[in-house]
């Protein structure tokens, strides 16, 4: 079952306080989406650390309930 932007956005905003999270359903079938994210925890980090983050914030799904997320990161 895919998962729900609203799902997307929580999972990122409790791993990320403070963070502004947008989401995008890319192609309108709940499983590609893009995210934005903006959050001072990506200070000083590369893009890829950066990824890693909001990876690990949505604990494994991906590749399972998410098939595919674009990600926009960076700090404010």
């Amino acid at each position: 079952m895919p998962m729900q932007a609203g799902d997307i956005e929580r999972l990122i905003l409790e791993a990320l306080p403070g963070a502004s999270v947008e989401i995008e359903d890319l192609a309108g079938d709940g499983d590609h989406y893009r995210a934005t994210v903006v959050s001072p925890a990506f200070a000083g980090l590369t893009r890829v650390k950066q990824h890693q983050l909001v990876y690990n914030a949505l604990g494994g799904r991906m590749g399972g309930e998410l098939h595919a997320l674009a990600l926009v990161t960076r700090a404010p």
